[in-house]
């Protein structure tokens, strides 16, 4: 998770947000470049009382500014096409989860099996135990198996809410009535923060989420506990 004075991502846990990773780095560097070369330009222009007549009318140099800057565009736009579409590819999911957004808590109901679903609701400060993080952790979390195909199906109740998941690389909005999906694959156990990123209300501060990725092993545990719980 995010910790203070952090400047970079949180570290990524899934190939999605790893691919995302790589290509803010591959952006960032070109960003350094053109940055580079324009204010090198502004310091020779405000620096030198020389003038080369063959800049200020010439054919080939217009020709170069406006092929260069096409040829950057595509180096941009092709890795993030392929992004684009890595992130809508759903591909025969091992588990579906239905994550519903409320005015301020989210309930999960896992669809493959008939009795599992839960509210999910912060934990008041006053309750926290030593270790967990104050408006972040939840009475219930989402549990998901590691390495296996998740889809999540988001929707809302009430008012526009949006469920986000930065070290997953997922952020989809809950709109009432309609039912939004998207995926991931969690690549290592460990317990994922993420909060509603659409303003829904007063205490939208206050409906933080919960992915926990834990072994497939552990998951069959946990299930078979929730449904001998129902």
């Amino acid at each position: 998770m995010a910790h203070p004075s952090q400047l970079g991502f949180q570290d990524a846990a899934s190939p999605v947000m790893e691919e995302l990773l790589h290509f803010h780095d591959h952006t960032l560097m070109i960003v350094f470049l053109i940055s580079t070369l324009v204010l090198y330009i502004i310091v020779a222009m405000v620096s030198t009382k020389l003038t080369n007549m063959n800049l200020l009318d010439s054919q080939e140099i217009e020709i170069i500014w406006t092929i260069l800057p096409a040829i950057i565009l595509i180096l941009i736009a092709l890795p993030s096409l392929r992004i684009l579409y890595l992130m809508d590819e759903i591909n025969n999911p091992h588990l579906t989860v239905k994550a519903i957004g409320h005015q301020w808590y989210w309930s999960y109901e896992y669809t493959d099996y008939q009795e599992i679903a839960f509210d999910s609701y912060m934990v008041p400060t006053q309750d926290l135990a030593p270790g967990q993080f104050r408006l972040l952790e939840v009475d219930h979390r989402m549990v998901v198996p590691t390495e296996a195909p998740i889809r999540v199906l988001v929707t809302a109740e009430d008012v526009l809410h949006s469920w986000a998941v930065p070290a997953l690389g997922i952020k989809m909005d809950a709109v009432p009535g309609r039912l939004n999906q998207t995926a991931f694959i969690a690549s290592r156990p460990g317990v994922f923060y993420g909060q509603c990123s659409e303003i829904c209300g007063a205490n939208h501060s206050f409906m933080p989420i919960v992915v926990e990725a834990v072994p497939l092993k552990f998951f069959q545990d946990w299930s078979t506990l929730m449904l001998e719980d129902a």
